[in-house]
């Protein structure tokens, strides 16, 4: 069996928030009762931790592994919990890794230098860095293709060459250019048939849900139901189930997602998982802001219209 089939995460993989007590502190205890609500759903093939929905860059090693580990204990080996690779440059990427493979992750979301994301990136560079970084800590990597939109996302060539490497084994993909998503996802699917391809198009998943085999988003942290039956309708290719089910959750995507930055998600996400009874607070960390006034009642009311309502009052206390 090759590393690419190793893991299995064809279906729903939620990108976990990072709970924070009301002083700024990690919240072990949520996080153990969201890994544990999360992991209880069928569907849900695995947990990716220190994201952009988790706040992982706000947080310091030995939180990060402290997380790793609380998340790790929830789901009581039942799924396996995946690691977000943000350090910059390779080397410190590569010690990164070696700290989740101690901490209990099984893969790794590699994220590209975030110098990249204004400069770009030499020829080789991202090939160069997902080898050292599976050489050095022996740890499978999830390619993370960045949006069109920067300079960090890949071109074609490179994202084959990544592919095809040992210890890569899926792609998250968020080009968020429909264009290059129509034309690029197929040649993959060609050239590296056993690559298990994510979307990441949290305020797209209509149109990319019909071409993956699951989805790797921090929406999975407020509507896991809805978007692994979001899955199945995608994989069986019954668009009008898939439709129906995106108008259902259009409100919701609309309250966390449509918003002047996508980062506005995270504060979103808190927000609905109050209104799931999974979370007491919305607290965030610098650089995030509060939502403006009013933003937690309209999130409230669209995961109330979807029907994700609050947990039994029993899920704050567990």
């Amino acid at each position: 069996m090759t590393t690419k089939n190793k893991l299995d995460l064809r279906g729903l993989v939620p990108a976990p928030i990072t709970p924070f007590t009301r002083d700024g502190a990690v919240d072990h205890a949520a996080i153990r009762r969201l890994g544990s609500w999360l992991g209880s759903f069928a569907g849900v093939k695995g947990l990716v931790v220190l994201g952009h929905a988790g706040e992982g860059t706000f947080l310091d090693d030995a939180e990060q592994t402290a997380v790793i580990e609380s998340f790790v204990a929830s789901v009581d080996g039942r799924i396996p919990v995946i690691a977000g690779i943000t350090r910059e440059g390779t080397q410190v990427a590569a010690a990164e890794a070696k700290r989740a493979v101690a901490a209990g992750a099984t893969a790794g979301l590699l994220y590209p230098s975030h110098g990249w994301l204004r400069f770009g990136y030499q020829k080789g560079a991202p090939q160069d860095r997902y080898r050292a970084i599976y050489e050095e800590s022996g740890l499978p990597l999830i390619l993370f293709q960045y949006p069109d939109a920067t300079k960090a996302t890949y071109n074609l060539e490179t994202q084959l060459d990544i592919a095809k490497q040992p210890g890569v084994f899926a792609m998250k993909n968020g080009v968020r250019n429909m264009r290059r998503w129509d034309t690029e996802i197929p040649v993959v699917r060609r050239e590296v048939p056993d690559l298990q391809i994510l979307t990441c198009h949290d305020e797209y998943l209509l149109h990319t849900m019909f071409d993956v085999d699951g989805a790797l988003v921090g929406y999975g942290n407020i509507a896991p139901e809805l978007l692994i039956a979001l899955i199945e309708a995608g994989k069986a290719q019954d668009y009008r189930g898939a439709r129906a089910l995106h108008d259902r959750l259009l409100p919701v995507t609309k309250a966390v997602y449509h918003r002047g930055s996508h980062m506005e998600g995270t504060v979103a996400l808190k927000h609905a998982l109050v209104t799931r009874g999974i979370l007491e607070h919305a607290t965030i960390r610098s650089p995030l802001l509060p939502l403006p006034e009013g933003a937690d009642v309209e999130i409230a009311e669209a995961m109330r219209s979807a029907g994700l309502v609050s947990e039994a009052p029993a899920a704050i206390a567990a």
